[in-house]
């Protein structure tokens, strides 16, 4: 394992259970394949945005912000 790919990794684990699996799912399923706007994009929602917020969005209950849209759509087929 790289330091990127153990940085991330520790990012992906949150403060919440639930957020910790859609964020490994996603990362399992998607990241591999994902094109780099979108990791861009997914390495910005991990490390500037809080957990709460990030878990609204995924869920439905809030809308994103429209630099998030894509991601959280991406993160919404993991739920």
């Amino acid at each position: 394992m790289s330091a990127n790919e153990g940085r991330l990794r520790w990012l992906l684990r949150r403060g919440m259970k639930e957020l910790d699996v859609l964020m490994e799912r996603y990362y399992a399923h998607r990241w591999p394949e994902a094109p780099a706007d979108e990791k861009a994009a997914f390495l910005r929602l991990i490390t500037l945005v809080e957990d709460p917020d990030i878990w609204a969005w995924a869920m439905g209950y809030e809308d994103p912000p429209p630099e998030y849209v894509g991601i959280i759509e991406q993160l919404r087929v993991y739920r």
